[in-house]
């Protein structure tokens, strides 16, 4: 197959290729975004593969970063860009499941083609446009697709995070996962413990932030990737329902886990046992604590402006997406309205401050100013009082 054209990403480094070819070895764009252009999505990295080793790379230019230059991998700086080149190399010895124990650099593109996960990843493309397919790749994509390159359950032992990518791409591509590929994948689930939190949380939240995320989330609980996550294992059946809900979207990472607290019905302190088991970082953590509240109140249909805001504005359309997924009916126009008209965002835009409340009232520094300026905040966003100053402070002098 040749390519009409090559998109902008691709032109940009075509030079990069000819440099590398004119000495003497081969040089090809490979991985996801040979995959995405041809599917007509945006191009994110452009990744570079050659049969030059990395002391050759460094040979022929001038600017370079050893980056990963045990795995083979040297960043190029050529006119005011960037570039990972990495050599063919195979792979042997995976012994934690996940990083090969042994890399050898060889110069056959179809060893280094070998080695990757599924075919429609093991794609290159020459800087005439041509398309070098050795596993049928194409075929793939035309069919919608994900099948492991080799035996799938060879690809599986060697990264084991292989496993979560497939349901990953599923949910992003909107794919089907092959039946000899799915099968691996339930026969090795188990082999999922073997990976870092971090590294599975990273394809998690991907899967779920995915245009068929429903799809690729339901095979995470067929293939029983479940119960070798973090925190899950005893859920595979309450989380089932997140696939039948209405197919709403997710906004970001914090809807996803607040979305997974609902449906399991977890209190917050078992919400917040269960995102620092996945690792979260304290502030997802903060703001999914924060939407999962506000989330509950909407479904009690028990609450005021105050407790929106006090639960943070920038939280509301997120709530409001998960109202519909969870087909929580709320007067939305009449709320957002309501929302709209708080007259401030933040405590940081109130008129009077703590030592303002020293100076009025004529009293020492101490937790009763704290309490003071929590009511005053209060009073303004349930608009008993203007945020002016001089209100302010009158309302403060009558109700001290």
């Amino acid at each position: 197959m040749r390519m009409k054209e090559l998109p902008a990403d691709f032109k940009r480094a075509l030079p990069v290729l000819k440099e590398i070819e004119q000495a003497g070895y081969e040089a090809y764009f490979v991985g996801g975004s040979v995959r995405d252009h041809i599917l007509g999505l945006p191009i994110h990295d452009v990744d570079i593969a050659t049969s030059a080793y990395p002391e050759e790379i460094k040979e022929i230019f001038k600017h370079t970063v050893d980056t990963g230059i045990q795995h083979g991998t040297v960043t190029v700086l050529f006119s005011g860009s960037s570039y990972e080149i990495t050599t063919f190399r195979t792979e042997s010895g995976y012994q934690d499941y996940r990083r090969p124990d042994q890399v050898t650099f060889v110069r056959s593109l179809e060893d280094d083609l070998k080695r990757r996960d599924f075919t429609i990843n093991a794609l290159a493309l020459d800087r005439n446009a041509n398309v070098i397919d050795k596993f049928d790749g194409l075929r793939d994509l035309d069919d919608h697709l994900i099948r492991a390159v080799g035996k799938a359950e060879e690809r599986f032992h060697e990264d084991a995070l292989r496993m979560m990518r497939a349901v990953r791409f599923q949910s992003q591509l909107n794919f089907k996962i092959e039946d000899k590929t799915a099968e691996a994948i339930s026969l090795n689930a188990h082999l999922l413990e073997k990976i870092a939190v971090e590294r599975t949380r990273e394809e998690f939240i991907k899967m779920m932030l995915g245009q068929a995320w429903r799809k690729g989330f339901a095979n995470f609980l067929t293939f029983k990737l479940c119960d070798y996550a973090p925190g899950m294992k005893k859920h595979g059946s309450s989380l089932v329902k997140l696939t039948e809900l209405e197919p709403v979207k997710f906004m970001d990472e914090e809807a996803v886990w607040a979305a997974i607290g609902f449906v399991l019905h977890l209190t917050d302190p078992d919400l917040n046992k269960l995102l620092r088991v996945w690792k979260v970082s304290n502030k997802t953590r903060e703001i999914t604590l924060s939407t999962y509240e506000m989330l509950e109140l909407f479904a009690d249909k028990n609450f005021d402006t105050w407790e929106i805001y006090s639960l943070g504005i920038d939280n509301f359309d997120r709530v409001v997406t998960l109202c519909q997924l969870f087909d929580i009916k709320i007067e939305y126009n009449k709320l957002s309205e309501a929302v709209e008209q708080i007259p401030i965002k933040s405590s940081h835009d109130l008129a009077i401050t703590g030592s303002d409340l020293i100076k009025i009232l004529g009293i020492e520094p101490g937790p009763e100013i704290g309490k003071m300026l929590k009511n005053v905040e209060k009073a303004v966003v349930r608009e008993n009082v203007s945020n002016y100053f001089d209100e302010l402070k009158v309302y403060v002098l009558s109700n001290r």
